[in-house]
């Protein structure tokens, strides 16, 4: 018996997705000129930002440390939007997705949450950048600067889960309402990172770059995919990853 040349199992169809995934996360990461230059500019210790860098870290922990209570709060939420609360939001949206039927889904917010983890641990291992030493700290991190884990995890994870939430909200004043959530959170624990003299303003700007790259780069190969398989091409960041998931009916 001869089988059409067009036949595609379901498994060689998830391989290919992978492939794409991981393709894209290298490529968008590799590529992503506001990322790369940063980064060209801290390993080669540009004095212009290194000057700035310093400016700003002083000037924002000097009110902070003038204002315990304003510290203390910064810190709080700082913990409270640090990477472990994106990871486990991002997983338990997994779950759920996966109960819904939504199994792609599923595994493109693993996969992107993964890759952000693991892409900020092999940057920072590769820079190894000095974190700021400042006079009278009110807090301390472990680990390298370069780029800041906190504002990536936070960039990734707010782009994961609205990109998840969008086709469940039909007018465009929620749409963009969602956005604007996740930019205030993400500025917020970007600002958090500095005035605490944990990091850099050139680590959290690099750190959120590098965390939308991610979800970009994964985004673009997911819907890569979708186009390939056949599927109503989408506009993710007004409809969604998937945009017929939870619509009613279940999507695999």
């Amino acid at each position: 018996m001869v089988r059409s040349i067009n036949h595609r199992s379901p498994q060689s169809s998830d391989g290919r997705l992978g492939v794409r995934l991981t393709l894209s996360t290298v490529a968008v990461a590799l590529f992503s000129v506001p990322f790369v230059l940063l980064l060209v500019l801290v390993m080669s210790s540009f004095a212009p930002l290194n000057d700035l860098d310093e400016s700003v870290a002083r000037h924002l922990h000097a009110d902070a440390l003038a204002h315990p209570g304003y510290a203390r709060l910064l810190g709080i939420g700082t913990e409270v939007f640090g990477p472990t609360t994106w990871r486990v939001l991002v997983v338990l949206a997994a779950v759920w997705a996966w109960y819904r039927g939504a199994r792609r889904l599923a595994v493109w917010a693993v996969v992107t949450i993964t890759v952000s983890g693991l892409l900020n641990l092999a940057v920072k291992e590769v820079v190894n950048r000095a974190r700021p030493v400042l006079p009278d700290p009110v807090s301390w991190a472990p680990g390298s600067s370069f780029p800041s884990g906190h504002a990536m995890a936070v960039a990734t994870g707010t782009g994961i889960l609205v990109l998840m939430l969008l086709p469940s909200l039909r007018r465009t004043a929620a749409r963009i309402a969602a956005w604007a959530v996740a930019a205030v959170l993400i500025v917020f624990v970007a600002y958090t990172r500095v005035a605490l003299g944990v990091h850099w303003l050139s680590d959290v700007i690099a750190g959120v770059a590098l965390g939308v790259v991610v979800v970009a780069g994964i985004t673009a190969g997911f819907e890569t995919w979708r186009r390939e398989e056949g599927r109503r091409p989408a506009e993710p960041y007004l409809e969604g990853v998937e945009p017929e998931a939870f619509r009613g009916k279940k999507s695999g």
